[in-house]
């Protein structure tokens, strides 16, 4: 079940909690992937906020958001780039997109396995796609009063597999939201200090979200068989004698 896009811009954008929730997982995407110039940048979900710094140097950028959550236009001051979209037939040509990032449109889809496909046929080869879901042993997967306690939280095993079924292949992951999801402003005023200090401690996870980078790999086209026919030419001339020189005769 899909949030509304209401509910996740009033978080994103007017709480203090959500301000420094959309600048954590930001900044750990980014350095995932500090630049696309030139190349097609694509969000699904409400991945608007962590897209921001691409506009400038991105050749295109576009929010696609699911109808059963509905749209918002962004960015603000700027041309819109979000468009409503059926969750699982998105209006872009196949190998279109060179980066994608998926916030709230994996763990919350009825149907995942028919997202994910979707992710891989707008890809092109050597396409990367970063999935950005709520951890399953995280603090923030079990407060519903954040976004990131709706829907299916994932533990990066499980995160993993199911990409690996739809083709794509995991390339590296990083963690985010190390503070507890708490109002309080001693967590708000900490959290940077926090967020820092976790990124340091914890290699493998142990944050609210995971981030999984995966790329899509084409295969090569099979060998048609004509190499082996001529690594093994037919040997037409086996059994006929070697010729004799003229005016040679046997011993």
């Amino acid at each position: 079940m899909h949030l509304d896009v209401l509910d996740l811009r009033q978080f994103y954008y007017r709480t203090r909690l959500g301000r420094a929730a959309q600048k954590a997982v930001r900044d750990r995407l980014v350095a995932l992937w500090p630049e696309a110039k030139g190349q097609t940048v694509a969000g699904f979900g409400f991945a608007v906020p962590l897209l921001r710094p691409y506009l400038p140097q991105a050749r295109r950028v576009i929010g696609l958001m699911p109808g059963p959550q509905g749209v918002m236009r962004w960015p603000a001051g700027q041309a819109n780039v979000s468009t409503l979209v059926e969750e699982t037939l998105w209006p872009l040509e196949t190998g279109a997109v060179d980066k994608l990032v998926l916030l709230h449109g994996l763990e919350t889809s009825e149907n995942p396995t028919a997202v994910l496909e979707e992710c891989c046929r707008v890809l092109g080869p050597g396409g990367r796609a970063v999935f950005i879901v709520p951890n399953r042993s995280g603090l923030w997967a079990r407060r519903d009063r954040t976004p990131f306690g709706f829907g299916r939280p994932y533990s990066l095993g499980q995160l993993e597999a199911q990409v690996k079924r739809a083709g794509l292949i995991p390339e590296r992951h990083a963690a985010a939201l190390f503070a507890p999801p708490s109002e309080n402003k001693f967590w708000l005023r900490v959290g940077n200090w926090v967020e820092r200090l976790g990124q340091r401690l914890s290699r493998s996870g142990g944050g609210g979200v995971i981030l999984l980078e995966v790329s899509k790999q084409v295969p090569a086209r099979p060998r048609t068989g004509l190499a082996s026919r001529v690594r093994e030419p037919l040997r037409v001339l086996e059994g006929v004698p070697e010729p004799v020189a003229a005016g040679r005769s046997g011993g």
